[in-house]
């Protein structure tokens, strides 16, 4: 064959398998008008400010911002701060330190004094401890803590709650248990539990703005957290690739395989937030959807700030829509309706 007709062969080759790649890259573009038309007709509700990233494969495959609130600035997540919680707390179980199962009173003995003996860190982490919880309207008020410190809240439930039922047996959501095992990092640490989380969780996962820390009153782990939308999405991102970030172990896969296990199937779900009645829990998130064998295959994680953050095992996709300011009207139907439209677009 002559060097022209080659020459002329390895064109159309080129150009064919440009073609090719062209038309997959086609087929991949993902049209969210749909989406942002609903989030426009909901703008009462969720306000004007709002961001919404959605994450595939370690990249952001869309991103909702406004020039007043981006993707980048810190708001409170209220109850959305348990997630990251029980994510420290199982890098102290990959270390070796603790196990899920090990009774509190192992690192704070007077849980023994006060018949509370029994309960494990799995069960602060499932809110299954039986502890009596908060008085109704203090889990909106995750800025006022009372406490100075996690040492004084936590011997604050050991001597001063009653035990409504026992350890395991019925699930009472408050900031009781996830703030028990805040403090038994500590006392294994001899660190304070903002600061195990910066260097355990936050800067591994390039969480810039995330942080624990409040200069009105204590820590509070359940409820405390501020972070952006994209550290949040940075730490979902890990969790869907089962401990990895940036080509750096951040959790183990078996850690990662417990966070996201449903850990409460067949218990009374007997105090839940409203808007999550009907999912069961794992460990710091919600169970929103399971497969026919029982798997989580949706965890979400909503605050009553207005974050609500979705990790879709399924689809292989973390997504978190994080208003500026607390929603007027935080109603569940408008975000199913939200993730509904991702899903769409994801499949």
């Amino acid at each position: 064959m002559s060097g022209k007709k080659q020459g002329i062969c390895r064109f159309f080759s080129i150009m064919c398998i440009y073609l090719l790649i062209l038309q997959i890259s086609i087929a991949q573009q993902r049209d969210f008008g749909g989406m942002e038309g609903l989030l426009k007709l909901q703008q009462k509700s969720l306000g004007k400010d709002l961001v919404m990233v959605i994450a595939k494969d370690g990249k952001n495959t869309y991103v909702l911002q406004t020039p007043e609130f981006n993707a980048k600035m810190a708001v409170p997540l209220e109850q959305a701060s348990s997630w990251l919680t029980s994510a420290v707390v199982m890098t102290f179980v990959d270390a070796g330190k603790v196990s899920l199962d090990d009774k509190v009173s192992m690192y704070i003995p007077e849980f023994s004094k006060y018949f509370k003996g029994y309960i494990t860190l799995r069960h602060c982490l499932t809110h299954l401890t039986g502890i009596e919880a908060e008085a109704a309207g203090v889990l909106r008020i995750a800025q006022k803590n009372r406490f100075e410190n996690l040492q004084e809240e936590v011997m604050h439930y050991v001597s001063k709650r009653q035990i409504i039922t026992n350890a395991g047996e019925a699930f009472h959501f408050s900031q009781v248990g996830p703030n028990i095992a805040a403090r038994v990092i500590e006392v294994v640490s001899k660190k304070t539990f903002d600061r195990v989380a910066l260097e355990r969780l936050f800067r591994p996962c390039s969480m810039r703005t995330t942080s624990f820390y409040s200069d009105i009153g204590g820590i509070n782990p359940a409820t405390g957290a501020r972070a952006s939308a994209q550290d949040y999405i940075n730490f979902m991102s890990m969790l869907l690739n089962k401990g990895m970030f940036n080509g750096k172990r951040v959790l183990s896969e078996a850690s990662v395989a417990e966070l996201v296990k449903d850990q409460t199937a067949g218990k009374p779900m007997q105090s839940a937030l409203r808007i999550c009645e009907g999912y069961s829990y794992s460990l710091g998130a919600w169970v929103q959807e399971s497969d026919e064998a029982g798997n989580a295959v949706v965890l979400s994680c909503p605050g009553l700030a207005g974050a609500w953050p979705w990790l879709d095992l399924r689809r292989g996709y973390a997504a978190i829509v994080l208003p500026s300011k607390e929603p007027a009207d935080m109603r569940r139907d408008i975000y199913e309706m939200i993730k509904q439209e991702i899903d769409d677009q994801m499949r």
